[in-house]
């Protein structure tokens, strides 16, 4: 992640990029191991791309877009959802029962989401800024994904000031659990 441009370029090459991973899981059998190290390398990739969009663009929703408020407030719900399934997908193995089930339910709420955001905020969004202000916002969820979590924290604050605040804490300390353990990293 890390593409440049817009807010609207960088979080929609974000939403292929976690395409093509729900793609490799799809073509594996169930049961694979990699399947495991694939809804982790998601995880990792949409708590990111979620924090971010938390921190920025939905404020920014809720500035520009006529009804921003309802629209942020159901994105943050959505968010929040899908939160759940990544916590309850944490610690299951891709053998486990429940895996299959959960990471179908993740893809389910994940490309519902993308759908909304890619067809109706995005170019509502469009409509009510101007392209430095769209050029700004890049920049900021960029910044903001490099120190956001990459675990799920489904109880911790989604709105600024408080999640401006907590969200790089809680992504030093996931970072490193994840180097100790490997996570997220391909092979």
């Amino acid at each position: 992640m890390g593409h440049g441009g817009d807010v609207i370029r960088e979080l929609t090459t974000d939403h292929r990029e976690v395409e093509e991973i729900f793609a490799q899981v799809e073509a594996l059998p169930t049961g694979r191991a990699r399947r495991k190290d694939l809804a982790d390398q998601a995880t990792i990739e949409l708590v990111r791309h979620c924090v971010a969009e938390e921190m920025y663009l939905y404020p920014a929703v809720r500035h520009y877009v006529r009804e921003g408020d309802a629209i942020a407030d159901r994105e943050i719900q959505d968010h929040a959802e899908a939160e759940r399934t990544m916590k309850d997908l944490e610690g299951l193995g891709a053998d486990d029962p429940r895996f299959d089930e959960l990471v179908g339910r993740l893809m389910r709420e994940i490309r519902e989401h993308v759908t909304d955001e890619e067809q109706s905020l995005f170019p509502l969004l469009r409509e009510a800024t101007g392209p430095e202000d769209l050029e700004e916002l890049g920049e900021k969820v960029r910044s903001a994904m490099k120190t956001a979590p990459t675990r799920p924290h489904p109880a911790a604050p989604d709105r600024p000031p408080v999640n401006k605040l907590l969200a790089p804490g809680a992504g030093l300390v996931d970072r490193i659990r994840d180097a100790v353990t490997g996570r997220g990293k391909t092979g």
